[in-house]
């Protein structure tokens, strides 16, 4: 199975978070990490997003 990556705009969208949000989560370890795709680019394992997404709370009304 071939993995996805997601580039830092896609994962804002996707999680609802600010940029500012996923780096401070992930100081402290709450968020994952991305990879380094390039010299200077990185991006997220689609798997990685997906498994933080199912860990989260869901919201009850």
């Amino acid at each position: 199975m071939i993995e996805k990556h997601l580039r830092r705009p896609l994962v804002e969208h996707v999680t609802g978070l600010s940029r500012s949000s996923i780096y401070e989560l992930m100081e402290l370890e709450q968020f994952p990490r991305p990879i380094r795709i390039g010299r200077r680019a990185v991006a997220w394992r689609e798997s990685d997003i997906e498994a933080w997404l199912e860990s989260r709370p869901i919201a009850t009304t």
